[in-house]
C-alpha cells in the first residue's frame, strides 16, 4: 500500500472535489461559478499532491509552454465569465499536458478484466489505439 502524507491526502481530496465540481458544472450547462470552483480546487489539489515546486516545474517546462498556456488560459477565461470557451481551451491544454501519460493509462486499463475486454471491441479498439500512441496528439 502506498503511504501518503497528510498534505497529499488533502490534495487528493481537493483534486477529487475539483473534478466533481468541473463535471457538475458542465452537467448544469456550463455554470461558471461551479467551473471556477472546480478549476481552483483541481489546480490547488494538484499542487498539494505533488508539491509546489514540482507543480511549477511540470507546468512551466519549455516544451510544454503551449499546453500550459492553453490550460491556464482556459482557467482564466472561465474565471472571467466565458465558461464554454474556457472549458474547450482547458480540455485541449489538458490533453497536450498529459499526452505522455495516456499510453500508460491505456496499458493499465487494458489489463483490467472487464474494461480490457470492452477496449478490445472493434469500434473502440481503433480509437483506444490512437489514444494509446504517445505522439497521437502532437
Amino acid at each position: 500500500m502506498i503511504s501518503l502524507t497528510d498534505s497529499q491526502k488533502i490534495g487528493m481530496g481537493l483534486t477529487g472535489f475539483g473534478v466533481f465540481f468541473l463535471f457538475f458544472g458542465m452537467m448544469l450547462f456550463f455554470d461558471k461559478a461551479l467551473l471556477a470552483i472546480g478549476n481552483i480546487l483541481f489546480v490547488s489539489g494538484l499542487s498539494f499532491v505533488i508539491g509546489l515546486e514540482r507543480t511549477f516545474r511540470f507546468f512551466f517546462q519549455r516544451h510544454k509552454a503551449k499546453a500550459t498556456s492553453f490550460f491556464l488560459g482556459g482557467v482564466f477565461v472561465v474565471l472571467i465569465g466565458w465558461p464554454i470557451i474556457g472549458v474547450v481551451l482547458e480540455i485541449y491544454g489538458f490533453f497536450l499536458l498529459f499526452r505522455g501519460f495516456f499510453p500508460v493509462a491505456v496499458g493499465f486499463i487494458r489489463r483490467i478484466p472487464v474494461l480490457g475486454s470492452l477496449l478490445s471491441l472493434p469500434g473502440i479498439r481503433s480509437l483506444v489505439d490512437k489514444i494509446g500512441e504517445s505522439n497521437a496528439m502532437v
